[in-house]
């Protein structure tokens, strides 16, 4: 009644008794036309000017009433009027009466609603060729399938994924995000499509799976709940070759890997090789999907945050979603392996205990960069001593060392002045950072990717996820997150003498902002849950 009151001048006292179910786009597109004659109307129309001009449509005359009624205006505007509406407004239009129905039918107000809420720029005239209208397009399928836009992470066991649903042109496609091959951990993310779904007639939108390499074939998306959805290919033959598994297999391994299999060596990443292609071509993209989101930037947070692309030796390169939560910084990852599958926390820095890294030539010296990382962790377990002592009132609290990952129990608290700048090389991490100093790994530690930069603006303590085959035994252990700049980071792993490089991803996600902070915590607990 309040949509009827606003529109016609008319209030619920008077004249229009119609109800105002509720529905969808789809149910306004969907209407047919009606009579030019609507009784409904005419008593709209009458009572307008009756009802117009004061509180309870009393005290108007006529002039007044042509001035307030939406009814008396020309086509012509109220076509602009409503194409200023948001597409889910529009329904409630449909159902005043039957002359804002029929303009609810002008391609104009729906192609509008396309371009500005789906950012569809093609020209949508060309549509009437095939018969199919914006309005179609619009309620069949933009707002049908609006719920699956935005960054996903497929559950494919360890390997996890990322999956970019976007409006292309006349089509929604899902596009399968996966890391340059390794090393080069800079060069640009590849992607694929593995459906899409567009509108060939009037009836409904269509769903095509495009996994394979014989075109798309029928395939199917179902809605699970909030923030969650499957893909169904009902015609997995599609997705044989010829050549039997051993093709599938070489064309999977030139895609994945940009080689063969006997340019690969190492014995042991031709097992890891050969386990992924197994383990992953087994769903034939029939999968689930979970939401996920970009972190929230903060104007103190030490880089933008956001994707990157990492080194993990023998796993070659993954994806790590880099995310700050107060004096602390998180790599999650996004993509994962055998050992630390996707959603788990692949590392931890503690951005209050920066490390100050000797000159170069005593960097070379893996002992000299150990000693003053475990000095940072033996004050570390130190403080968490204390702490745990004033709180128990010095009964029990001791943590062994194995457990540095916990950090001090005050998250917000600073090293106490005294103990900055002691032997471990520990500062403030509020401390201004220099133009830059001399970087190089030590000698001992190992690289995927030797092109790493030598200079670095900062470092800091903090601790890596490390665990046998199948997640077993996992284990926090000491290491230095080296800031080199904007885009680019890297961490050492004492225990494992390794050194992962990341680079940032250089994409634009639509969909993918976190509605709030505490939904951005929520979807972290959720994808890592998921593989505890």
């Amino acid at each position: 009644m309040a949509v009827c009151a606003r529109l016609c001048g008319v209030g619920p006292s008077r004249g229009c008794r119609r109800r105002q179910p509720r529905g969808g786009p789809a149910e306004a597109a969907a209407a047919d036309s009606e009579p030019d004659t609507d009784p409904e109307e005419e008593r709209i129309e009458a009572g307008a000017a009756a009802a117009a001009g004061a509180p309870g449509g009393r005290g108007a005359g006529p002039q007044s009433a042509a001035r307030c009624s939406l009814l008396e205006l020309p086509p012509e505007l109220l076509v602009e009027i409503f194409a200023s509406l948001p597409g889910t407004d529009l329904p409630s239009l449909a159902r005043v009466c039957t002359r804002f129905r029929r303009i609810l039918h002008t391609d104009t107000i729906w192609r509008r609603r396309c371009r500005e809420e789906y950012g569809v720029c093609e020209n949508l005239r060309k549509l009437d060729i095939t018969g199919v209208s914006c309005r179609d397009v619009y309620a069949k399928l933009l707002h049908r399938y609006r719920h699956i836009l935005g960054l996903w992470q497929p559950d494919i066991g360890p390997y996890g994924g990322l999956l970019n649903v976007v409006v292309d042109g006349l089509f929604i496609i899902g596009w399968m995000y996966l890391p340059p091959h390794d090393p080069h951990v800079d060069d640009p993310m590849r992607f694929k499509p593995l459906f899409r779904v567009h509108l060939m007639e009037r009836k409904s939108a269509t769903v095509e799976c495009m996994y394979g390499h014989r075109g798309p074939h029928n395939g199917h998306i179902q809605i699970v709940k909030k923030d969650e959805f499957s893909t169904k290919c009902n015609q997995t033959d599609h997705h044989r070759m010829s050549g039997g598994r051993q093709e599938e297999f070489r064309t999977w391994l030139r895609e994945e890997w940009g080689r063969t299999l006997e340019d690969i060596f190492h014995e042991h990443m031709q097992e890891l090789i050969l386990m992924k292609f197994i383990y992953t071509s087994q769903y034939d993209n029939c999968l689930t999907y979970r939401r996920i989101y970009l972190p929230p930037s903060h104007p103190d947070d030490l880089i933008r945050p956001g994707l990157f692309k990492g080194t993990y030796g023998s796993h070659g390169l993954e994806i790590v979603m880099l995310s700050f939560h107060g004096k602390r910084a998180r790599g999650t990852k996004i993509t994962g392996d055998p050992n630390i599958p996707a959603g788990q926390q692949t590392v931890e820095i503690d951005l209050r205990h920066r490390i100050q890294l000797p000159d170069v030539e005593s960097l070379r010296n893996f002992s000299e960069l150990s000693r003053l990382v475990l000095d940072v962790r033996e004050r570390l377990r130190q403080e968490q001593q204390q702490e745990s002592g004033l709180e128990d009132g010095g009964a029990g609290g001791r943590q062994s060392p194995r457990e540095p990952q916990q950090g001090p129990a005050q998250p917000g608290a600073e090293l106490p002045a005294e103990k900055v700048g002691e032997a471990g090389g520990a500062e403030a991490a509020g401390a201004q950072p220099g133009q830059g100093q001399p970087f190089v790994l030590p000698v001992g530690v190992s690289s995927r990717n030797e092109d790493y930069p030598r200079t670095c603006r900062m470092c800091f303590y903090g601790t890596g996820l490390i665990a046998g085959h199948g997640f077993t035994s996992p284990e926090r252990t000491p290491g230095v997150f080296i800031l080199f700049d904007e885009d680019r980071f890297g961490f050492i792993w004492l225990e494992l003498k390794s050194f992962s490089l990341y680079s940032r991803v250089q994409a634009t996600f639509r969909n993918a902002e976190a509605p709030s902070p505490q939904a951005f915590e929520e979807m972290l607990k959720n994808i890592q849950s998921l593989t505890s």
